[in-house]
This record gives C-alpha cells, structure tokens and sequence, in this order.
C-alpha cells in the first residue's frame, strides 16, 4: 500500500489524509479484486473520453491507446488510477502498463469504444513512419503472442525429451506433438491476418481467405516445382518459389494494400452487389498480386533485414550480445520490442535458428536477478513482497512488472540489471549460442530451447551465460545499493499521528489510558447496516491503521453528531468530519471510499471547524445515488483515532441500526 497524502487543516496544524492505493505496486499484493471495469472507464474519461481515442490494443502488459490529442496532465491523471503500474508515451501511443490483468480492463475499453465496428471512420493523428510501423507491428503481433509462447515452450519440452530419450523421436507420440508445435507458425499468415485487418480496419473475412490461399498445401507444391526448376507462369508473368509459411510481412502487406482495395470497391460498387462481388474482387486481385509481387519483393526484404543482423553477429558477436543484452529492456520501456518479431522469425524461416531471442533471455534473467536483488537488500517488508511477487513475474518472461514496478522506480538496480546482461550475453557469444525453437516470451524457461544435437555448447553457453548475468546482477546490487523506500508501516503511522495529534511520549500515553479507564459509549451517526473494518475495502481502514472502530453501510444520507463536542476536523472535500467529545474521545466519520476526488460534489457541510456541537445535531448529508454513480463506494469508517488511549474498543451493534443506536464502547 502506498500511502498518498492531501493535505488538509485538522486541529490547527498541516496534516494529510491517509488513503490507500496501489500505486507502485502494480499487480502483486492487491488488497481486494479489482473493478477492472470501473478501471477501464478510468481511463477513458482521463484521457479525453472516447471521441479522442483513434484506437485502442493490448499486449501482454500494456493497454495501448492511439489519441488525436493528449490531454493536459493524462499521463499523471492515468499514473495515478489504483491498478495501474505507469504510462508510457512512445510512438504515437499512450501505453498504460497494467500487468497481467490488461486484457480484462483491455475487454471493457473495446466495449465502450465498440472496436469491432471497422467501418467507423476516424481521423488518425499523423505519425512519423517508423511510429506508424512500430505502431502496426505491436498491434499484429501482441494479441497472440502467448500462442507462439506455448507452441515454443512445447518443442523446448521435446528437444529435452529426446535428449534425454533418444528413441523417443521414433514414436507416433512425438509425431504428433512436433506437429502440433509447429501448427501456429505453420499458419502463422492466418493469424496475421485477424489481427491486422482489425489494425488496418478491412474485412477479416476477406483477410482470412487471402492468407489461407498463401498457405494452401497446393501452392508448396507449385513452389517446390519452381524451386527443383519448373517455370509456371501466371498471365504470362514467371512466378518465383516464395512460399509463406511461418512468414510475416507478406501477409502483412497483403492485408495493408486489401484495406485499401477494399475500401476503394466498397465506394464503387452499389448496395445490392457489395456482399458478393467485393470478396469476390478483393480475393481474385490480391492473392496473385501477392504470389507475383509482395510475396517475393516482401521476403527479399525481411530475409536483408535478418541477414543484416546476422552479419553483425558473424563479424562482432560479442559487440551485437552486449547492445542486445544491455540495451533490449530500454526498448521494452519505450514498448517497441515489437518491431524485432518480423527479424526473429525470418531467422528462424532461412536458418532454423536465431541468435536475437539467445540474446534477449539473457537481458531478461537480468532483470529478474535485479528484483530478487533488491528483495535481499531491501528492509522495507512490503517493498520485498513487492520485488519477489515481479521477480517470479519475470522468469515467465514478462518483465514490465519488474521493470516499473522495482527496477526502474529505483534506477540503480536497473542499471545492474542492464549491465550485468550486457556481461552475459557478451559471455554467451563465445559460444555461438543460438534459439533453435521460437520463444514468445523469452526467459529462464526458455533457455532449453538453445539446445541441439548439432551445436552442443548452445545450452552450455545459454546457461552460463544466465547464470553470470543473475550473479553480477545480485552482487552488483547489494554493493551499489539503492534508496531503500521508506517503510510504509512507520509512514503510516506517523500520519497517523499528524491526524489524530497523539504524538507523546510513552509514559504520558499510559497515563492517559489510566484516565480514560471509564466506559465510554459511542452512538450511531449515521442509518444503515454495521460492519467490521476488516470488511472495509481500503487497507488502511482494514488494517485499523487509523485507530479501531466498525462501518456503516449508510441507507440515508446523513450524519449526525454521536456525541456532545467539538468539530476538530473538516476536509476541504467535505467526505469526512473529525470530532473530539467533552470527555476526550476522538473520532473520524469518513463517508465512502476515494470520494475525497469528487472534491466536495455530492456533499453539503452543515457546521464549521471548530464549533460546539450537540449530540444529534446534523454535521453534513450526501448525495448516496450521486456518490454511486460517479463509481465510489458509499461505506462510512467510524474510527477512534486515539484507540491507542484506550484498552478497548468494541463494536456493539450488529446488523441494521438507526441513528442513536450504541455502535461502539470504549474502555
């Protein structure tokens, strides 16, 4: 819990109000579930409300948003929202990083923003074109990235299988599982193909049906022909072996220039003719277009891009490990990891290995080292729990937890992180180690996919090279060090005292709690049903870290004074009300939960600070419809914010109450 401070007046001096938050923390160690919903609704009104969102995406973090325009303070507004870990703007995007839960909040964006309707025509914001393509390669690639992931983690379980029982790969067993393995990348043009005409706002449909004829069994053939030296021509133009299997730019492209002729047709052909003829069109007119020309012009380039790379690797492997290794988590920062995919699988398509996913995973157990580095230096409890939640995170080769949650919040563990993967995967490149099976989320678990029979000091090479990146990572940190945050236990407590005014000493507390020995009673403010704080949806009400008391869930919106005595606290938002009785009792009446952002809409104040009030006397009302619908809870903590004075403070009411009613005792 991260406790976040408005200040306000309260008994004369500058306190803050204590609210708990999840900021920084992400997705580890959530108090309750979350409205994910309420989440995503959020950040639509923050950033500018649907009519400024051109588009929206998800990977496996991150919530990505194109907008006409960013609003003045968005970033901070959307930073600030409980579950979200931070923003990133890069690329023409607005990346909220969530953690793993994006896709529930990424679910109810869609929703709102009715994503499906393709035909809806927006006015795109203009992009520089390395934006436009990073933009492009993120929004194809992401949605199914973790089914090249699984496909990947099962050939690694093969390659291990047969290692270790060679025979294996003589049964109907492996058969089977090895072409399941392969069955994504097989079809890899198809899913590209769903993906991109969403991206590119087409038929996908129509997408569909294109890319299934680049992977028809029938055009392999004619290709393998081509290639053993049959010349096949179509409308007199001489066709090349290009096939498309496991390719990406292809359709890709494919699927870019159908968004066009779609359109176009669509324009030109009336109602009646369009459901027919423009699929009919469309599939006649690109398919051929891409077997004669964005096939091979498209592969031409993939596989100069990929060799380009591998040059590198070929002439200064050492040089190309220490860029990947140490620089690959900035690129993820700035969420253009993406734009490498196209470069990865071509190597796998030309060579049957890559280097850059050996590279990679070497950056990433960096990185993890650095969370469970800082989770053994670290002497704040909740921070630990924290850094050990994003480190086990990583090892599933998902990062952005670590990364903004741990690392880069601290920066100097980041560094490490950086640099010891620059050392590994510089060690790494003296032995030639290589992916020999695709890795969607490279990571700790994805290092078996380094081994083969033909190169045998891949793995060796991949493991110690993990291996000398976790332990320079770890070592590094502890003597580095970092700003360790502040306990958030000791900060609580001490705002605690800010409010509450009970800062003294130890011996003055005792004597107090002697003279306050006597039964003291306190009466319901408020109509509705009692519960325990535990039940309170905010830990620091739950926790009792405001001092000891119950709930109400109130029926009426109204609050009344329990007691004879004075009102010591007013916020300037209204939503609570401090109060100290004749005989010395302190408490809180804290009306609904985060309602201090409505910035005192939904209530009216009926006193003022510092005045003599009676018991029974009206201290404000809310609006209960109005708080609800604004999407906050109505729920009403009656603390003792000096409980510390007293031996005990015991709830006495059950169930339904009414103003009046005895609610707590104190002894």
């Amino acid at each position: 819990m991260h406790v976040k401070t408005l200040k306000q007046t309260y008994r004369g001096i500058q306190i803050a109000e204590i609210q708990g938050s999840e900021k920084g923390k992400g997705e580890f160690h959530m108090a309750k579930v979350r409205d994910y919903h309420k989440l995503a609704l959020d950040i639509i009104d923050v950033v500018g409300g649907q009519k400024n969102i051109v588009n929206a995406t998800r990977c496996a973090t991150r919530l990505r948003l194109v907008l006409k325009e960013t609003p003045e303070g968005a970033k901070e507004k959307v930073s600030a929202l409980a579950g979200v870990i931070t923003v990133v703007e890069n690329n023409g995007q607005f990346q909220v990083v969530i953690g793993t839960h994006v896709g529930e909040v990424y679910d109810s964006v869609a929703e709102a923003l009715h994503l499906d309707a393709s035909a809806q025509e927006i006015e795109q914001p203009k992009q520089n074109i390395v934006n436009r393509i990073i933009a492009t390669m993120s929004a194809v690639f992401a949605p199914f990235v973790y089914i090249l992931a699984a496909a990947g983690l099962l050939q690694g379980a093969l390659i291990l299988i047969t290692m270790a029982a060679p025979s294996f790969a003589e049964t109907g067993t492996y058969e089977v599982l090895n072409f399941m393995s392969w069955t994504p990348f097989t079809f890899l043009p198809i899913f590209i193909a769903i993906t991109a005409s969403k991206h590119f706002k087409c038929n996908t449909y129509i997408a569909i049906l294109c890319c299934c004829a680049l992977v028809n069994q029938s055009w392999a053939d004619i290709a393998a022909r081509i290639a053993d030296g049959d010349v096949v021509r179509f409308l007199g133009v001489k066709l090349s072996e290009t096939t498309y299997t496991s390719t990406v730019l292809p359709p890709l492209l494919l699927v870019w220039v159908l968004s066009y002729l779609e359109h176009f047709i669509e324009k030109k052909l009336p109602d009646a003719a369009k459901p027919l003829l423009t699929p009919l069109i469309c599939f006649v007119v690109m398919v051929p277009a891409t077997i004669m020309v964005i096939g091979p012009a498209s592969a031409i380039t993939a596989n100069a891009i990929a060799n380009g790379y591998n040059a590198l690797v070929a002439f200064a492997p050492a040089l190309a490990g220490a860029i990947i290794g140490g620089l690959w988590q900035v690129v993820v920062i700035f969420g253009v990891h993406w734009g490498i995919t196209p470069v990865v699988l071509a190597n796998f398509d030309m060579n049957g290995c890559d280097t850059f996913q050996a590279f990679q995973t070497i950056a990433v157990v960096a990185q993890v080292a650095a969370a469970f580095g800082v989770f053994i230096k670290s002497r704040n409890k909740e921070f630990k729990g924290v850094a050990l939640s994003a480190g086990v995170t990583g090892i599933f080769g998902i990062t952005e937890p670590t990364i903004y949650g741990v690392t880069l919040r601290l920066k100097k563990p980041f560094i490490c992180g950086c640099a010891g993967g620059a050392v590994g995967a510089v060690v790494m490149s003296f032995f030639h180690s290589a992916y020999y099976a695709y890795a969607g989320l490279p990571g700790l678990l994805t290092i078996v996919n380094a081994i083969s029979k033909d190169a045998p000091m891949s793995f060796i090479g991949e493991a110690l090279a993990c291996v000398i990146a976790f332990v320079i990572t770890i070592v590094a940190i502890q003597i580095v060090g970092f700003d360790d945050p502040v306990d958030e236990a000791e900060e609580s407590e001490e705002e605690t005292k800010k409010i509450t005014g009970t800062e003294m000493l130890s011996g003055e507390k005792q004597e107090q709690k002697e003279q306050t020995a006597e039964i003291k009673k306190i009466e319901s403010p408020l109509a509705g049903t009692v519960i325990p704080l535990s039940e309170v949806h905010d830990e620091v009400f739950a926790s009792e870290m405001m001092g000891k008391g119950c709930a109400v869930i109130p029926e009426e919106g109204k609050v009344y004074a329990p007691f004879d005595g004075k009102v010591v606290g007013l916020l300037d938002s209204h939503h609570a009300v401090g109060m100290e009785s004749t005989d010395g009792v302190e408490i809180l009446i804290h009306v609904g939960m985060d309602t201090v952002k409505l910035n005192g809409r939904c209530f009216t104040i009926h006193v003022e600070e510092g005045e003599q009030v009676k018991k029974g006397q009206l201290l404000l009302e809310f609006d209960i419809p109005g708080i609800k619908e604004a999407g906050y809870e109505v729920t009403t903590p009656i603390v003792v914010t000096n409980s510390d004075e007293f031996n005990d403070v015991e709830m006495k009411a059950e169930g339904q109450v009414t103003v009046g009613v005895e609610l707590l005792e104190l002894s």
